[in-house]
């Protein structure tokens, strides 16, 4: 599991990122995902008031502790977590310190003064930056979604959760001047300062949520400054919303109303409006669950059908006994054998699945997350059956992200294969390559992350870098460099995902595309073009230098 880290930022107090937060935290939880809470906002902690009276363990620790687990020498955090207690969710919190024994609904006394203490611009001359790395890694390891709750304004410790942490942004405002004026500036200054960080991450992803609009009286005046939110935030949607959705339509969906009954102390609506009508405010906030629990994708199905959409984020997330099910020809058993033996090792659970075995049509649940075949000279019927149920159960609205798999043997020519599998690049089995090679390939793509900082990794940066610093300033035809920079789009995207094997093939087609085979006329590559590949080079090599050290 990699989880993502979402921090909830403000620039003014008052907005309702708090409630926010704590109300979709609830939702994800209850939908099946795993969920950390983090309150990073120390100056002015409040979640404990949100998740009170669920704690199983008012917590004794929190956020301020890391500061001294790091100074004490500890690698990794200590045992600050504390689980909520809210249905069968799977929810848990870490404070931003300890609370009074005595009224739970108050920090230890000795907090404040210990808070102040902490100099975190000193604690990241002295390294803090690895030390919460680090604990973002373990994070991310046990949570699908991690959910750090910020200090407003502009701190050291509004930079950490802006810049170091978070994989997205949802930044909440009102329909205010104070806020509209520095919401995308924010987002900007997050993305300019994550670029200063010795750590690969690509720009943030920014959700912005508008909070406490109360359309309901007086109208004209509502809609005058939706329009002049939408026109403020409009950016921030640029790398996210598909194209067909307008920027209004999506903030209407994004804009959590002001309802009088839920503005007095910290309450979890969602709580108690389980099934929602459109004018209660929990009908909103599931919105915004869903967008996040979504990762901000099939945006186009929120437009068409808001209820659609929620419902497939609502799906819970399906157990499996396996992560991947090999399924080969009686004549492939030897090799499937050595690559299930490799994947194993790695950490992965496979099993095989002997194809023509007609058992498998019997079983209403599935075993395996994800399907591998492993084709020896041609694709059988029974496999051809086994990836035609698995596909239909992949592409389910409300399925999980499942990946079909394709291994070939020695001979098996990729020409001949059905459809459905000349459309992936399959993985070969050639007498140079072992089957560790091929289970390592097959391992990175299912989690994600590589096996090692080793060398096949290594090797593709290093040719990739070598390639795009190769690519000529001139070309015969304009509309070669348009091609040119579509793979240098993919690659960066490829880099993004930490899908490297693919960079290693975006590479060579790079390589290609700039192979010059005449003397005439030339034409020099847009200036556009040379930054993409400059901020490539830039990210690739910092990636490079991550392997040195």
């Amino acid at each position: 599991m990699t989880g993502t880290v979402v921090t909830f930022y403000s620039y003014k107090g008052g907005v309702g990122r708090s409630s926010t937060l704590s109300n979709v935290a609830v939702l994800l939880a209850r939908w099946g995902r795993k969920v950390l809470v983090v309150d990073w906002d120390l100056e002015a902690p409040g979640l404990h008031h949100y998740f009170g009276p669920f704690l199983r363990t008012p917590p004794a620790s929190g956020v301020i502790d890391l500061a001294n687990d790091f100074l004490g020498g500890a690698k990794t955090p200590g045992q600050h977590i504390v689980s909520v207690d809210i249905g069968e969710s799977n929810l848990d919190l870490l404070a931003a310190g300890g609370l009074d024994p005595s009224n739970p609904r108050r920090t230890h006394p000795s907090y404040r003064s210990r808070m102040q203490r902490i100099d975190w611009a000193d604690l990241y001359e002295q390294g803090f930056a690895t030390f919460l790395e680090r604990c973002r890694e373990e994070w991310t390891e046990s949570y699908d979604f991690v959910l750090i709750d910020s200090r407003t304004g502009i701190s050291d410790t509004a930079g950490i959760c802006t810049a170091h942490l978070p994989d997205r942004l949802a930044i909440v405002f009102t329909a205010n001047d104070q806020n509209l004026m520095d919401v995308v500036d924010v987002a900007q200054r997050a993305d300019i300062a994550r670029d200063r960080l010795p750590y690969d991450r690509p720009p943030h992803m920014v959700l912005p949520i508008l909070s406490r609009f109360d359309g309901r009286v007086e109208y004209e005046q509502a809609e005058k400054w939706h329009r002049k939110c939408t026109e403020a935030v409009a950016p921030l949607f640029g790398n996210w919303l598909a194209k067909s959705v307008p920027e209004e339509l999506m903030l209407r969906h994004l804009t959590v109303p002001y309802i009088s009954y839920w503005s007095f102390g910290e309450q979890l609506p969602v709580q108690a409006e389980q099934t929602p009508s459109p004018d209660q405010i929990s009908y909103a906030l599931e919105t915004v669950a869903a967008v996040i629990g979504q990762q901000f994708d099939r945006t186009d199905l929120l437009a068409d059908n808001r209820d659609a959409y929620v419902a497939a984020a609502r799906s819970q997330r399906r157990d499996f006994d396996l992560d991947l099910l090999v399924s080969s020809p009686r004549s492939a058993q030897v090799a499937a054998t050595g690559l299930i033996d490799e994947l194993r090792a790695l950490g992965l659970r496979a099993d095989r699945s002997l194809s023509a075995n007609v058992e498998f049509l019997d079983h209403p649940r599935e075993p395996a997350k994800h399907l591998c075949l492993m084709v020896d000279g041609e694709v059988s019927r029974w496999q051809t059956t086994e990836a035609e149920r698995f596909l239909r159960h992949a592409l389910d609205p409300g399925g999980v992200e499942r990946q079909l798999f394709c291994v070939l043997t020695h001979g098996t020519d990729r020409a001949q294969l059905p459809g459905f599998l000349r459309n992936l690049r399959p993985l070969e089995l050639a007498p140079h390559t072992r089957p560790v090679d091929v289970a390592r390939e097959l391992h990175d793509l299912i989690t994600g992350k590589p096996t090692k900082a080793g060398a096949p990794d290594r090797d593709a940066l290093d040719q990739a870098a070598s390639i795009l610093r190769a690519v000529p300033r001139e070309l015969p035809y304009a509309s070669r460099f348009v091609l040119v920079e579509q793979v240098v789009l993919d690659m960066a995207a490829a880099l993004d995902r930490g899908e490297l094997p693919l960079l290693r093939d975006l590479s060579i087609d790079l390589e290609l595309l700039g192979k010059v085979h005449t003397n005439g006329e030339r034409v020099a590559a847009p200036a556009d073009l040379r930054a993409r590949i400059d901020a490539l080079l830039d990210r690739i090599d910092r990636r490079i230098q991550a392997f040195t050290d």
